[in-house]
């Protein structure tokens, strides 16, 4: 304490002139409002500056609590996500001749091969739903292939870029009919054999399910004419058909049932019997 007082009358002249400027200073301030907004205006900028600096701080010490709180927002809405149903009603097509509504399947495809010669397709639909091998499978644009083997849940399909398909087409304007193939090479070409020379075709022709077989029913879209080839060994054409679909992108499809398939093929079997 004694020092204190020691400093205080050692240096009293010094801390008498510092206390008499600020007084003046702050008569001053507080008598011209220019200089009270000038400093008011410095005080706010270096206080603003501080709380700045403490707020980033602050805030870089908070990450980690954010960043946990954000990965349990996120994971809860996956969840809701994952556990959601898809609920968007996909209107089943209502202009297919001799074909009901009752009679069509909406299903999904979640799984597409088009890379190798013999592809095929999983969709989300299975036996419990009706889905049996041997049924057609279409979707707003043409066809798409051919069910091959069901689960309970789910099922395969025999895709039309499989070299293996086989399936009935036509010339729609004329009804020549042919079979339809894949040579394995474009995921956007097909190609219709065995069309008779006599049919008349061109380029930019449509080509359509044939109908000759219950699996699809008749003039269902499938694609253009691209380019015509003549067989030199035959008397027969092959068209090489542009694809409607994209089959590299598929969606949603419908899995057309067929009530005259198990009679149609009974009735053919009895008759290869007899013969």
């Amino acid at each position: 304490m004694q020092q204190i007082f020691n400093f205080i009358f050692k240096n009293s002249n010094k801390l008498l002139f510092l206390l008499l400027l600020s007084v003046s200073l702050l008569l001053t301030i507080q008598s011209h409002s220019y200089h009270k907004s000038r400093i008011i205006s410095s005080a706010n900028f270096l206080t603003g500056g501080v709380y700045e600096k403490i707020n980033n701080i602050t805030e870089y010490l908070n990450l980690k609590s954010e960043n946990d709180a954000l990965a349990l927002e996120n994971a809860r809405l996956k969840s809701i996500i994952f556990n959601t149903k898809d609920t968007t009603a996909i209107k089943k097509p209502e202009n297919l001749k001799g074909v009901l509504p009752d009679d069509i399947i909406v299903s999904k495809v979640i799984h597409n091969t088009y890379n190798t010669h013999e592809n095929f397709l999983t969709l989300n639909s299975g036996s419990n739903d009706g889905v049996k091998a041997d049924m057609g499978v279409i979707n707003s644009l043409g066809i798409v292939g051919i069910v091959d083997k069901t689960s309970p849940k789910y099922s395969t399909v025999v895709s039309i870029l499989n070299t293996k398909s086989q399936i009935n087409a036509k010339i729609k304007k004329s009804n020549h009919f042919g079979s339809l193939t894949w040579d394995g090479k474009s995921t956007g070409f097909v190609q219709l054999i065995d069309v008779p020379r006599l049919a008349s075709v061109r380029r930019g022709d449509t080509i359509v399910t044939g109908g000759q077989s219950v699996i699809f029913p008749e003039n269902i879209n499938i694609g253009t004419v691209d380019k015509v080839y003549k067989e030199e060994e035959t008397n027969y054409y092959v068209l090489n058909i542009k694809l409607f679909n994209d089959m590299t992108n598929l969606g949603h499809v419908y899995i057309i049932k067929s009530k005259d398939r198990d009679e149609l093929n009974n009735l053919e079997k009895e008759t290869l019997k007899d013969e």
